[in-house]
This record gives C-alpha cells, sequence and structure tokens, in this order.
C-alpha cells in the first residue's frame, strides 16, 4: 500500500510539473508573440499579392502550399538554428535581433519613401513577373516562401530573445508554439482576405433581404479599404518595433543613452498628463520615439541597400 501511495506521490509530482511547463511555455509564447506584431501584420499585407490573378478555386490550394513552406523554414530550418544559436553562440542573439531590427526599419521606411516617391518593387516584380504561365504556380508559391523566409527569421530571432532563458526543451517547445500559431494566424487571414470578395459576391447574390444583400457589397468594395488599412499598420508596427529592438539592443550592448533619452522623454510627457492616463501617454511617447528612430534610420538605409547592398547580392548571388 505503502509502495502505491509513493506512486502515487510521484505521478501527481509529475504531473504537477507538466503543468508548470505548460504554463511556462504558454507565457514565454504569449510574451514572445506580442513583440512580433509588426512582422506578422506585414506578412499577412504581402502575402495576397502572390494569389493575384489566379482562378478561385486555385487560391486557397496556393496559400496551403505556402502555409506547409513557412512551416518548414520555421520549424525545420530556424528553429534548430535558433537553439544552436542560444546554446553555443548566446552572445550573437542580440547582434542579430539589431540586424533584424535594422531590415524593419528599412522596410517601413521604403513603404514609407514609396508612397511619397511612387516606385517599383523588384524584388515583389521579379517574384510576380515569372513569364511562363505552365509553371506560374509554382514560382509564385516559391518567391512567397522565399520572402516568408526572411519574415520568418525575424519572427524566430525576436522570439528567441524574448523567451527568458530556460531548458531547451522549454525554450525549443515555446519556439515551436509560437512558430505554428503566427503561422496559422497569418495564413489563415489571408486565406479570409483572399476569399472575402467571393463571399461578398456570393452574399450579395444570394441575399434575400436588401441587408444581406447590402452586406455582400460592402464587403467586396470594402476589401481594397482593409487592405490599405492592414498596409498602413503593418508599416507604423514595423518602424515602431524595429526602432524598439535597435534602442534596446543598444542599451543591452552597452550604449543605453537613447534607451534614456526615449524613457526620460516618455515619463517627462507622462508627467504632465492628469492622473488616469499616464501609463498609456508613457507607452505612447515611446512608441512614437521608437517609430522615428526607425523611420530615420531606415531613410538613411534606402540608398545604401539599393545602390550598394542590393547590386552587390544581385552580382554574386544573381
Amino acid at each position: 500500500m505503502s509502495g502505491l501511495l509513493a506512486l502515487l506521490d510521484d505521478v501527481t509530482a509529475i504531473a504537477k510539473m507538466a503543468a508548470a511547463s505548460v504554463d511556462d511555455v504558454a507565457g514565454m509564447a504569449a510574451k514572445a508573440g506580442s513583440k512580433v506584431a509588426g512582422v506578422v501584420i506585414d506578412d499577412a499585407a504581402v502575402t495576397p499579392k502572390y494569389v493575384h490573378g489566379f482562378d478561385a478555386r486555385r487560391e486557397l490550394p496556393i496559400i496551403w502550399k505556402i502555409t506547409k513552406g513557412s512551416l518548414f523554414n520555421k520549424l525545420v530550418i530556424l528553429l534548430p538554428a535558433a537553439l544552436l544559436m542560444s546554446s553555443f553562440a548566446p552572445w550573437l542573439i542580440t547582434p542579430l535581433l539589431m540586424l533584424g531590427g535594422t531590415y524593419l526599419c528599412f522596410e517601413g521606411a521604403e513603404k514609407v519613401f514609396h508612397h511619397l516617391f511612387p516606385h517599383q518593387d523588384k524584388e515583389v516584380d521579379a517574384d510576380l513577373d515569372v513569364g511562363d504561365p505552365v509553371h506560374l504556380e509554382e514560382k509564385r508559391v516559391r518567391g512567397a516562401i522565399k520572402t516568408d523566409f526572411v519574415l520568418s527569421a525575424e519572427i524566430m530571432t525576436i522570439t528567441l530573445a524574448a523567451i527568458p532563458e530556460n531548458t531547451i526543451w522549454l525554450e525549443a517547445t515555446a519556439l515551436a508554439v509560437v512558430a505554428v500559431a503566427i503561422t496559422a494566424v497569418v495564413y489563415g487571414t489571408v486565406a479570409l482576405i483572399v476569399k472575402m470578395d467571393d463571399i461578398g459576391l456570393f452574399v450579395a447574390a444570394t441575399a434575400k433581404t436588401d441587408f444581406g444583400r447590402a452586406i455582400g457589397t460592402g464587403l467586396v468594395k470594402g476589401m481594397p479599404k482593409l487592405m490599405s488599412i492592414l498596409s498602413t499598420v503593418g508599416t507604423a508596427a514595423m518602424l515602431w518595433v524595429g526602432g524598439a529592438i535597435i534602442s534596446h539592443g543598444l542599451d543591452v550592448l552597452g550604449q543605453p543613452w537613447l534607451y534614456d533619452f526615449f524613457h526620460h522623454l516618455a515619463v517627462a510627457a507622462a508627467g504632465a498628463v492628469p492622473t488616469g492616463i499616464e501609463g498609456f501617454v508613457e507607452w505612447l511617447v515611446t512608441a512614437l520615439c521608437d517609430g522615428a528612430l526607425g523611420l530615420a534610420l531606415g531613410l538613411v538605409l534606402i540608398p545604401i541597400v539599393t545602390r550598394v547592398v542590393s547590386p552587390l547580392l544581385d552580382r554574386f548571388v544573381g
């Protein structure tokens, strides 16, 4: 009997440890997931371009192919690489994170610059202008997965930096949870966006009331506006997140002056407003400072990337 009780005690202890581990994973995944908002929104805004022009029946199968490629990028390539870096070269995390933040700043600023001074996006145009109709779908999917790899690398690096140091298994599980959850959110949203026109047309054609037909028509007319809003929010989020990564990274590397300056501005602004909204004002000022930093850095990088880095990459990689 005592042996049975001891066994039950052991089982109970293991169950408690497992429950605690699940809570730890959920907490780490939630904390990390909240920090990749800019990349996620940008991913959701960019991907619908890759199914443009296809028969409606092929849209969801194409998105599913891209989804599987995204999961492969995150789980098979990037997750093991992140764990190896965490175990054997943790000092690389902050510099790589800052490199990803710099890329976000460039991408966000390039979108702002493109809006102010319209020009062609060579990378996207190269993926979309494939020439051969027979292999159009395959090449579109490969182009989307290539773009996803860059964004997924940023997501996994940001996630790794946000996860508190723990056992390799908990870190791996948290990374996997974030990877799967974000992929599901991004490509579930993309699927909904690309099919919303069809849903709207169906509702407008089959609804038996004026109100129902108005909803269907509204869905069709509202999708371009939704995509514009999504793109704007994604750009702002990229600049904010990218700037925050740079200022925090400098602080971690022993250069806290910029982070402290933003913090002092935010605290001063919070102290000048009525009680009850000071927390929001402090967050808002910090976000605006980070966004301004991201935009300024990105604008400086545009000529460097377009006139120096891209030609070099085209020469040695292309």
